[in-house]
């Protein structure tokens, strides 16, 4: 075994790939929400489909993809053998003896909040990155070019109340997710120190506030569209 892997293996490197790649989908996290505020243009989905046809046609975009879906399998992964390590490392005693001293109930439960997230992202891609790739979209026309009419897609999927519901709830833990792994990210890269380490805790508390609750406004807003 090769000294690269043995340090991936251990409990340490297991964190800083966990960290690296939470980094890494908090900035795609970022990219995603930017693009998908396009959809509250108002101009009935010409910009967010031209920028859903650019996502999925250029290059150097569908690399980074590939690149995003490793590190979110990755990210799942050491994420699941971090928490079942941390259950059976754990005494009994500790966990009944006030857990809320010794840790945040985030921190207690980013497995939950992690698998929470998954769901959601697997029912998201079935109904989102499926239907752009393999199922039977619809098409709009833009001065001549035909495009793929996702935000009827969407327009339809967050008219459900159900999925509207489940996007919500799913950003609610996701919010939790974040509040607790942006700052504890910079943590295990070693990036301490008294005088940051409160600003990139509050930075991660408004990121895992105000990210979250822009992507939930997005299916509220459809839904009460569709009651209209």
């Amino acid at each position: 075994m090769s000294w690269f892997t043995q340090a991936l293996s251990s409990n340490i490197g297991k964190k800083l790939v966990m960290s690296l790649t939470g980094l890494f989908l908090i900035t795609f996290l970022i990219v995603h929400v930017s693009g998908n505020l396009l959809l509250f243009k108002g101009d009935g989905g010409e910009a967010f489909n031209l920028y859903a046809q650019f996502m999925t046609t250029n290059p150097l975009i569908k690399t980074a993809s590939y690149i995003l879906y490793s590190g979110i399998i990755l990210h799942v992964i050491y994420s699941l053998i971090l928490s079942i390590k941390n259950k059976t490392a754990r005494p009994v005693g500790y966990t009944k003896a006030n857990p809320d001293q010794n840790s945040s109930w985030k921190s207690r439960n980013m497995g939950i909040l992690g698998t929470i997230v998954l769901i959601f992202l697997v029912i998201h891609m079935r109904s989102f990155w499926y239907e752009m790739h393999y199922g039977d979209m619809p098409i709009q026309n833009y001065a001549g070019v035909e495009v793929e009419d996702l935000y009827t897609v969407v327009q339809a999927s967050f008219g459900q109340w159900w999925y509207a519901l489940l996007y919500v709830l799913a950003m609610i833990g996701l919010g939790f997710h974040l509040a607790h792994g942006f700052w504890s990210s910079f943590q295990t890269l070693g990036l301490n120190h008294k005088k940051y380490t409160p600003l990139i805790q509050k930075a991660g508390l408004a990121f895992a506030i105000i990210v979250p609750a822009l992507f939930a406004s997005m299916p509220v807003y459809f839904y009460l569209q569709s009651l209209s």
